[in-house]
């Protein structure tokens, strides 16, 4: 009897494991060096993500006059539900990460184009919802950290034209952040979220399957390439990357507590006040840009720009290849120095400015059209010298304007994060 059940579970497991992989895959896609696990990374984190969700919600309370408490009691004692709630907090962090880094493995592997555009958007959306999650667990804690965390990113959304109003006060459920909001942002990170995940992560490993795995180059040699079943080759590399980054995540929670500042005080502000960190480059983007350049335009061109580049003809690296070879390597290594060393450039350059008396950020000309114009005559001018001049395909020259406006918002990241201080001013460290 019990070996019936044990090859029954057996069964389940390898049944399910193959339904969501081909049942065979080129060998080519089994090298690390392709895709460095991110998907199964991204996996992992989201299934320890669940787990940590569900057992935080039998000590959690979401009403505002307990939830403070409620967080604090988890840590008493070095009680199981403090490691939790870091375990939680650790992997909701690094889940940005890491879906950050594999949508880029996509993009520069050519993975984005083709039969596979449609998991690409898909990939998109998970993203949204991996930023949308992170955003909506920050202010359960109800804590100085997060209370003004999203005070602050609630309040950029106000910059958007028509609408922004609007978008403030739904999610805010009125005009300030109060209690109310708090029950919105449990009930969307609690109820409504991790269906979403389950659908569109589901639907993602569907689309993976039905393109054959992972993406692989294309030779013109004329020999087929090699095929092997997806378990044990594939399972059994998935399983070992997942567990030592579960492992991993394990014992750094037990080694360092998630941040928890003192209890909400919304007539007490902190100085400065920020966004949670993974918003903070827009927030960044605001000290330099008029608002609705910050937080509308100059994030749209970038989002447009993503959603089309499956139906951009050429746009497309080959296949298989990171960034479409050896001299497309070169080019992505400079791509970023020149976003590194131009951001910060010009962020020295804007503060010399309005430590000078210059314009402020309220100038829709010269903090809004001026700088978007310059900005997207740069990118002509790049992309005309880098294809016409430089000899570099389309794909190359759109790939090293993508790495550029990465780099760049990873700088202003940087800034926002680690060189702004009280009253966010700037303070360097040299």
């Amino acid at each position: 009897m019990k070996s019936n059940q044990a090859a029954t579970r057996s069964n389940f497991l390898t049944g399910f494991l193959l339904h969501i992989h081909p049942k065979k895959v080129a060998a080519e896609t089994l090298r690390f060096s392709l895709s460095f696990g991110l998907g199964g990374m991204s996996a992992s984190l989201l299934l320890l993500l669940f787990i940590t969700g569900i057992l935080q919600i039998l000590s959690y309370n979401s009403d505002a006059s307990d939830a403070y408490i409620s967080v604090t009691q988890m840590y008493e004692n070095g009680s199981f539900g403090g490691w939790t709630r870091n375990i939680h907090y650790w992997s909701g962090n690094l889940l940005v990460i890491v879906a950050l880094l594999h949508c880029c493995r996509v993009f520069l592997t050519g993975a984005a184009t083709g039969k596979r555009g449609l998991n690409w958007l898909v990939g998109l959306v998970l993203l949204g919802l991996v930023l949308f999650a992170n955003f909506t667990g920050y202010l359960l804690p109800w804590d100085q950290l997060a209370f003004w965390a999203v005070t602050i990113f609630t309040g950029m959304l106000e910059y958007i034209p028509l609408i922004g109003e609007n978008i403030v006060h739904l999610l805010r459920g009125g005009d300030e952040i109060s209690p109310v909001t708090l029950t919105i942002f449990y009930a969307i990170h609690t109820g409504i979220l991790p269906f979403c995940f389950v659908i569109f992560v589901f639907y993602h490993f569907w689309l993976i399957r039905k393109s054959g795995g992972l993406v692989r180059r294309h030779e013109n040699s004329g020999t087929k390439p090699l095929f092997v079943t997806s378990a044990p080759n594939l399972v059994v590399r998935e399983a070992a990357v997942g567990f030592i980054l579960i492992a991993s995540i394990l014992l750094f929670a037990a080694l360092v507590d998630a941040p928890l500042d003192e209890i909400a005080n919304p007539s007490m502000s902190p100085n400065p006040a920020k966004a949670a960190w993974f918003f903070l480059g827009f927030q960044e983007l605001l000290m330099h840009f008029h608002p609705a350049y910050a937080i509308l335009v100059l994030p749209a061109i970038l989002f447009v720009c993503m959603v089309l580049l499956p139906f951009w003809q050429s746009a497309a690296l080959p296949q298989g290849y990171w960034f479409g070879g050896g001299s497309g390597k070169k080019l992505a290594l400079w791509s970023c120095l020149a976003g590194a060393v131009i951001t910060f450039g010009a962020v020295l350059f804007d503060e010399s400015i309005k430590t000078a008396g210059g314009t402020t950020a309220t100038d829709s000309v010269t903090r809004g059209l001026l700088p978007l114009g310059i900005l997207l005559l740069f990118f002509a001018v790049c992309y005309v010298l880098l294809t016409a001049k430089l000899k570099f395909t389309k794909a190359q020259a759109v790939m090293a304007g993508f790495l550029f406006s990465l780099t760049s918002l990873s700088c202003l990241t940087i800034v926002a994060v680690w060189l702004r201080g009280a009253g966010m001013k700037l303070i360097l460290p040299f």
